[in-house]
């Protein structure tokens, strides 16, 4: 079962390796940064640098990285196809910011309680990092059916976070202070964004193992309702 997964044009090609090893631990087979979604089963948006503010229409500030215009591009482009042809997609911090700026939504450049959110797991071992703050998940979302209502410890390493939440999507989870930690886009049978790195917790934390599991199962069921269509298509036209 392929799968795309985005990240960085610049070559770094080791952040992308724990989001694949999660990938692979639930039966996914990761495709790195495909120009179409044609053949895959789903979509994985990665973290990595700051969405370029053009997109939602501000200035760069000091605190932003520099842009990487071509993964912006691919991005949207593929979460655009991912969305029209109803395939699961999992967005992961930097995937939540372009998710919700994809939608219509705006960003806080610079968080002003960076050093909450922005913590890095030095020498940690891989899938085990350790977590860094409690979110509070709503009840009655997708999130909640898949990781439970309430309480949770995630990690976290982001400066930047949600400002103006988009048209249609709905937060399904916050943090302590207030920062929007997970969206969705309801009435889909998987299209969940979380602000926190689940790849790196998935050796420690059940919640994170259960959101990987359960991406899984929406691309599976994502691929079996492709092929159907496919094989209709072909006696249709035969």
């Amino acid at each position: 079962m392929k799968v795309a997964v985005t990240f960085n044009t610049f070559g770094i090609v080791s952040r992308v390796e724990p989001y694949e090893a999660a990938m692979r631990a639930v039966g996914m087979e990761p495709v790195r940064n495909p120009e179409s979604m044609d053949g895959l089963a789903g979509l994985l948006l990665s973290g990595g640098s700051d969405v370029n503010p053009r997109h939602y229409g501000q200035q760069r500030l000091r605190n932003s990285d520099s842009p990487d215009d071509l993964r912006d591009e691919l991005e949207m482009r593929l979460l655009q196809e991912a969305l029209a042809a109803e395939l699961p997609v999992l967005a992961i911090c930097r995937g939540l910011q372009l998710f919700n700026v994809f939608h219509g939504g705006t960003l806080i450049q610079h968080l002003p309680g960076t050093p909450l959110h922005r913590q890095k797991a030095k020498g940690a071992e891989a899938g085990k990092h350790p977590a860094a703050h409690r979110v509070e998940v709503s009840p009655n979302t997708r999130l909640a059916e898949i990781v439970g209502a309430g309480g949770h410890e995630v990690n976290s390493r982001h400066h930047q976070g949600v400002d103006l939440v988009a048209p249609g999507l709905i937060v399904s989870a916050t943090s302590e202070d207030g920062v929007v930690e997970a969206m969705e886009l309801p009435g889909r049978l998987f299209a969940v964004a979380v602000q926190w790195h689940p790849e790196d917790r998935v050796g420690v934390s059940e919640m994170d193992r259960r959101l990987f599991e359960a991406f899984a199962l929406a691309a599976g069921s994502g691929l079996l309702k492709a092929t159907a269509g496919h094989r209709a298509a072909q006696q249709t036209s035969s």
